[in-house]
């Protein structure tokens, strides 16, 4: 009874399981996120297109065709809202949803915000919660929720943009407006009460969100929030548009792309290693406990020489080779973070399309964001190329085996070293060949390993790449006796249990202590063993399985 009682069980986890799938399935945005900001187009407080073309189908079918896979649409919905009624204008709507229909169309991932709007709510979050700013939270998501009921969860809902917080008593306040949004959506019904659903971090800076942000708002639908922040760092590189007071301009961004005609404007911090640290972070606090976390606008300024007068000749090449190289790092950083990366883009001299026709502008940049190759430094040395590398799902005891695939352009060839830079302990790589190998063990069972791999070259300066990838082991299936007897005067005994492990037989007198007596390495299954020592004198039989045995 207790048997079948048993195999009950497991079939209702079974069954439940295979129930969830579908819902677990959207659980995070593609992965790899190759994520596409519709800027300055919906938001502009003055009306849609005021600040640039209006959005066009021919604009959001090439933004698909060129490998993005998520758009974020930034909205303004109080400026299209009755200020009395709080009743958005169903013409503003109607616009709204026909941007999101063509990227649904394209099999895109679409999240709608309420962007700067005028700073109706980012820039009034105090020590307090304000009626009225609450009041038209409420108000503003409920309709959109409604709007939207129908639609299923390849759009997201984000309640803000970049809330001004920046000490816990406003943390307080932008919770609570946080769940009059929560409540509004869930309460609208429809495909909304399971609909991601995405809330900024305070100022959507990653260490202040650190900081700030250590409990996520109430939500009815468990497992469906999503925490937003952004990256624009260093600024000097990102955002400054002339030398400040405390402190000047880089044209250049990565360790080889620094100029040497020109090197007061490298960049002095912010780099490889500082993007590492700070999205590890946002990996440490949130993803590492379930919460995925979107990075909702990066990118950087595109510099003239009409507007840079010092930036000239080769110079101009560097910078914006460079610029490729921080989006694709960005990019690359990201996703092997667990984080889901959004370039922000917009009608004007930087922008990746033309907003009326969709033709490709800058073909560099959209191949460093969709994860082609960056442009090299010009007359550099060139970073070594790693081939992709998928996941694997395996039992306990079956070896994953691979030769990492690197390349390097630059002439004479150099010499390229392999390393892990995360692995379990029992994962082994050699450094001069590439060639990778992980057995997992029974104590590893049930479980997804994380690994990086990385490939460096000795050019000058040396430059690398990594690849991410995943191995899960399937949980243990433990062995059983499948049958026992006498047969011509031996024992003999049929082991059954999953392919994989190692099996070893042991026998004992006292059950206390036990003896090998077989040892077999990952056999087919099932298998039969006979013990050509056994007596009709008492004794005792089990199976152990490994690795390691011992």
């Amino acid at each position: 009874m207790n048997s079948q009682l048993n195999k009950l069980k497991a079939s209702v986890i079974a069954i439940v399981c295979l129930l969830m799938l579908p819902l677990c399935a959207f659980a995070q945005l593609p992965a790899p996120t190759h994520g596409w900001n519709l800027g300055n187009t919906m938001e502009p407080p003055c009306g849609v297109g005021c600040w640039g073309p209006p959005p066009t189908q021919a604009l959001i079918n090439a933004v698909a065709k060129a490998g993005f896979n998520t758009i974020r649409i930034p909205c303004a919905w109080d400026s299209h809202a009755n200020q009395s009624t709080y009743q958005i204008d169903p013409a503003y709507m109607a616009q709204v949803k026909q941007v999101v229909d063509w990227c649904i169309a394209d099999n895109l991932y679409v999240i709608i915000n309420d962007h700067w709007d005028d700073g109706w709510l980012e820039n009034n979050i105090g020590t307090s919660v304000d009626p009225t700013i609450n009041a038209k939270m409420n108000s503003y998501w409920t309709q959109i929720a409604t709007a939207f009921a129908g639609y299923n969860n390849h759009l997201l809902f984000a309640g803000a943009n970049e809330p001004n917080v920046s000490i816990a008593a406003q943390m307080s306040t932008l919770t609570t407006y946080y769940n009059t949004f929560i409540g509004a959506v869930r309460g609208a019904g429809g495909n909304n009460t399971n609909r991601w659903l995405v809330v900024q971090g305070p100022s959507t800076d990653i260490d202040t969100t650190y900081n700030l942000m250590n409990t996520l708002p109430v939500d009815s639908t468990p497992g469906r929030l999503m925490v937003e922040i952004h990256y624009y760092s260093p600024w000097q590189f990102c955002g400054l548009t002339s030398d400040a007071s405390w402190g000047n301009m880089f044209y250049f961004w990565g360790a080889a792309y620094h100029s040497a005609t020109l090197p007061s404007r490298n960049p002095t911090w912010g780099e490889e290693d500082y993007v590492d640290a700070e999205f590890q972070k946002m990996t440490d606090k949130f993803v590492s406990q379930g919460i995925p976390v979107m990075i909702g606008e990066f990118g950087s300024v595109k510099r003239t020489t009409a507007g840079y007068p010092d930036l000239t000749g080769a110079n101009v090449d560097l910078h914006l080779a460079s610029r490729t190289y921080f989006d694709k790092y960005i990019v690359d950083s990201a996703n092997r973070h667990g984080l889901h990366p959004f370039y922000w883009d917009t009608p004007g001299g930087g922008q990746l399309f033309d907003w009326t026709t969709g033709a490709v502008s800058d073909p560099d940049g959209v191949r460093a964001l969709t994860g082609g190759a960056a442009l090299p430094p010009p007359g550099g040395n060139t970073p070594p190329v790693l081939a992709a590398i998928p996941n694997f799902t395996v039992n306990v005891g079956q070896t994953v085996a691979l030769t990492a695939s690197a390349t390097d352009t630059d002439q004479p060839p150099q010499t390229l070293i392999f390393t892990l830079l995360s692995a379990p302990t029992n994962a082994t790589l050699n450094a001069n060949n590439g060639v990778f190998s992980f057995r997992p063990l029974v104590t590893q069972a049930n479980s997804t390993n994380n690994f990086t791999l990385k490939v460096s070259d000795n050019g000058t300066p040396p430059l690398s790449a990594t690849q991410s990838f995943t191995v899960t082991v399937n949980p243990l299936t433990l062995p059983q006796f499948a049958s026992a007897g006498w047969n011509n005067g031996q024992f003999m005994l049929q082991v059954s249990g999953q392919a994989g492990p190692d099996y070893e037989i042991q026998t004992s007198t006292n059950l206390t202590q036990w003896s090998a007596v077989f040892t077999t390495n990952s056999p087919a299954t099932p298998f039969s063993w006979q013990d050509v020592a056994a007596t009709n004198a008492a004794g005792f039989y089990r199976v152990v399985v490994g690795p390691p045995l011992r």
